[in-house]
C-alpha cells in the first residue's frame, strides 16, 4: 500500500506491506528495532494498522522536532510530537573532529549513506547519534492515552523510519545539525587540517611542486658512474633486431664471431652511458658556455 504525506517540502511517500517496510538500509532498521522492543504488541499492532491505513494525515520535520496529524476515533486529528536529546556546540565539536578524520565518513555522509560505523565519531563526546532504547524519543500526543509510546505516536514513528531511508541526514538534524550545516563545517575543519598538515611538515616543500616547468629539468652534472644504461630485456637491441650478420667464420677460431658481437655490445653501452651523462650534465656547464670534454673513447 502506498500512502503519501504531505510535508513541509513536497509530500513524503512511503511503501507499506503487510511484513513492514521492505529491505531497509541498517540505519532504518536499527531504528525500527527501537520501536518493535515495546513490550505492548498488542498496541504495536493497531500502531502499523494506523500505517499502513493511511490515518498519519502528515509529518512534518521543522528544526529538531517532528510534528505530526494522526486521525483517531474522534473528529479531529490528535497532535503528535517526537524529538531527541540535542547535543550542544561542545559534543558536536568533538563529533566533527572525529568525522573530519576519516575521509571515508565524510565520502559516505556526501554520498547520502550512513557510514556502518558513525557511532564511533559520537563516541568521542560521549553520546550517541542513536537512541539506545524507546525512552530516550521523547513524545507527545494529544489523545487521552497516559501510555506513551501510545498507538498514535507509535504510527509516527513507524513511518519516520521510510523518511530516515531517503535522508539519513534527518538523524543528525533531530540531534541538532542540519545537513547543510553539517556538511559546511565538515569541510570547513577538514580544510584546516590540511593547511595544518603544510604548516608542520617535516621538510620543506621541493620548488618542483609549485613549478611545474621544472619537472623535466635537471641543473646539477650527473657523475657518469652513476649512469647505468641496462639491456633490453626481450632481445630488442639493435644488433638483435638486425639478425644474424654476415661475418666470415674462421674454423680456428669458432668464437671469434660471438666475442665480436659481445663486444659490439659493451661498446653501445658504455657509449651510450657517456652521451646520457654528457647530456645530463648540459645544466651545469662553466660560467664561460664551455663544458668539460667527456672522454667517449673506449
Amino acid at each position: 500500500m502506498t500512502v503519501s504525506l504531505p510535508g513541509s517540502s513536497g509530500s513524503i511517500t512511503t511503501q507499506l506491506g503487510q511484513q513492514g517496510l521492505g529491505q531497509q538500509p541498517w540505519w532504518v532498521e536499527q531504528w525500527m528495532e527501537l520501536i518493535n522492543s515495546y513490550r505492548y504488541k498488542k498496541r504495536l499492532e493497531r500502531a502499523w494498522d494506523y500505517a499502513r491505513s493511511g490515518n498519519v494525515l502528515s509529518i512534518r520535520f521543522e528544526g529538531r522536532r517532528v510534528h505530526a496529524r494522526v486521525q483517531g476515533t474522534e473528529k479531529d486529528p490528535y497532535k503528535v510530537k517526537l524529538w531527541l536529546d540535542v547535543l550542544n556546540d561542545e559534543d558536536w565539536g568533538y563529533v566533527l573532529e572525529a568525522l573530519s578524520q576519516k575521509a571515508r565518513w565524510s565520502a559516505q555522509l556526501l554520498a547520502g549513506i550512513m557510514p556502518q560505523d558513525i557511532e564511533r565519531a559520537f563516541a568521542a563526546s560521549g553520546k550517541r547519534l542513536f537512541p539506545f532504547k524507546l525512552q530516550e524519543v521523547r513524545s507527545e500526543c494529544s489523545c487521552l492515552d497516559k501510555a506513551n509510546p501510545c498507538k498514535h505516536i507509535s504510527a509516527v514513528y513507524y513511518l519516520m523510519g521510510d523518511r530516515f531511508s531517503e535522508d539519513p541526514f534527518v538523524l543528525f538534524q533531530l540531534r541538532g545539525r542540519t545537513r547543510s550545516q553539517l556538511l559546511t563545517e565538515l569541510a570547513v575543519r577538514r580544510r584546516e587540517g590540511a593547511d595544518t598538515q603544510l604548516e608542520q611538515a617535516p621538510h620543506p616543500l621541493h620548488p618542483a611542486l609549485g613549478d611545474p616547468g621544472r619537472w623535466w629539468r635537471y641543473d646539477a652534472a650527473l657523475d657518469p658512474d652513476l649512469v647505468v644504461i641496462t639491456p633490453a630485456l626481450e632481445g630488442e637491441s639493435g644488433l638483435d633486431e638486425a639478425g644474424p650478420l654476415p661475418l666470415a667464420e674462421e674454423p680456428r677460431f669458432p668464437e671469434a664471431n660471438h666475442l665480436f658481437l659481445e663486444r659490439l655490445r659493451q661498446q653501445g653501452q658504455t657509449l651510450g652511458q657517456l652521451a646520457m651523462a654528457r647530456a645530463m650534465a648540459a645544466g651545469a656547464e662553466p660560467a664561460n658556455g664551455s663544458a668539460e670534454p667527456v672522454n667517449d673513447s673506449a
